[in-house]
């Protein structure tokens, strides 16, 4: 199936990406709410102590998937999206029973290298789009992504709360078995997007090395400073994993259930922007513009954030940072511009080696940043430190895109 295809062909084909990258979304996000608090209760209680261990997996997931990513999108452009979409979902099931059964930190720490070596239902789903979408619509469509982490993350982390509150473990079998459910959904029904005649002749391991696949940007040197904005904005996202929970816990007082009410409130957040206005701004103000828009609200919306002592001031804020999503699909649609049908599994596996490379240093860094203003040697008690942190981050990816972001001009509507 490609871009060629009649436009109902199309829709089918993304509306079973939609779902299967959905039900990924809703068992990742069942674990959100209590994943934090599981770390405190089996490092003894302590959150500063727990901050950093969040840190340490945070970092271990990102290595290992800078270096399998890669891996994965040549394998893709090789085999085809729906094998490695498919073992990926299998291996996310089998990963969450792991860690549910874990009595330590250690087989927490297992269960998370194995995600991480499996997980590439994400980056596959990107390349899958780029197969079955014209360049014009690319935009749009990878907003219906966005649109199901937004969906996923009503539903994920509102039920995850609310079986949290019952038993820390609960919200783990859930998830797996909505990861297994999603490996036998797409063993029955999502189609291949990548026909044989548009793969890759061979499998190219100098593309499936990390370095390598980074290699690969090199080749298009007019995608390097927006491939270096996709860096920074990851890098900076990654305060959300890295901090939010204990944060929230510290700085409210919110528990796995507030939590999760909150977090269901970003996903009505992000389903609005990405269904009803990415598609929307792009046309009127082209993909530069929408993404230097996304870039500035999500600095605004962070330094809001490290400010607001008062849970309803952070609240303000999250409708301000909800707009940082219009800039995830326009540098898509700005990447996807520029390579050719062949080469978009291994595209997305090199900006999901940038993503890696960003997930290695930065939850370190922000939830030892979090850890170190919440503990006894802070020169002041800042909860709100990684949060103004990831603003100067995502500040820089603001300058960078206005920089070197390449001209488009918007739709006539």
């Amino acid at each position: 199936m490609d871009a060629a295809h009649p436009s109902g062909a199309r829709r089918a084909a993304l509306a079973f990406i939609f779902i299967t990258v959905l039900i990924d979304v809703v068992s990742f996000g069942l674990i959100i709410p209590v994943l934090p608090h599981l770390v405190q209760q089996l490092n003894g209680g302590d959150t500063e102590h727990a901050a950093y261990w969040i840190g340490a997996f945070s970092f271990v997931f990102a290595l290992i998937q800078f270096f399998t990513s890669p891996i994965q999108g040549a394998l893709s452009d090789r085999f085809g999206r729906r094998p490695v979409i498919l073992l990926s979902c299998l291996g996310l099931g089998l990963d969450f029973v792991f860690m549910a059964l874990a009595p330590t930190l250690a087989w927490l720490m297992a269960g998370r290298i194995i995600s991480a070596m499996t997980s590439a239902s994400f980056t596959t789903a990107n390349a899958y789009i780029a197969d079955v979408t014209p360049p014009q619509d690319r935009a749009k469509s990878f907003g219906l992504i966005g649109a199901a982490f937004g969906l996923g993350f009503i539903i994920g982390p509102l039920i995850g709360g609310v079986l949290g509150d019952i038993d820390q473990r609960l919200p783990f079998w859930a998830a797996a078995a909505l990861a297994l459910a999603n490996f036998l959904y797409g063993l029955v029904v999502l189609p291949e997007s990548l026909p044989k005649e548009k793969r890759s002749a061979r499998f190219d391991w100098r593309h499936a090395k990390p370095l390598g696949s980074i290699h690969l940007l090199r080749q298009y040197p007019q995608i390097l400073g927006l491939a270096f904005v996709v860096f920074l904005a990851n890098m900076a996202h990654y305060v959300y994993p890295s901090t939010f929970v204990l944060f929230a816990d510290v700085r409210y007082g919110w528990g796995e259930r507030e939590v999760g009410y909150v977090l269901a409130v970003v996903g009505v957040l992000s389903v609005v922007v990405n269904t009803l206005v990415v598609g929307r701004l792009v046309r009127r103000l082209g993909e530069r513009r929408a993404l230097v828009l996304g870039l500035a609200c999500g600095v605004v919306g962070f330094t809001v954030y490290g400010f607001a002592t008062s849970s309803w001031v952070f609240l303000i804020g999250m409708p301000i940072s909800a707009l940082w999503a219009v800039a995830q699909p326009a540098t898509q649609a700005l990447i996807t511009r520029e390579v050719g049908p062949e080469a978009q599994g291994r595209m997305q596996g090199a900006l999901m080696s940038l993503v890696s490379l960003a997930g290695i240093a930065a939850p370190v860094m922000f939830a030892g940043t979090f850890g170190y203003f919440i503990g006894r040697r802070a020169p002041a008690y800042q909860p709100g430190a990684a949060f103004f942190l990831a603003a100067i981050v995502l500040a820089m990816a603001l300058v960078i895109a206005i920089l070197h972001a390449p001209r488009t001009k918007p739709v006539v509507v």
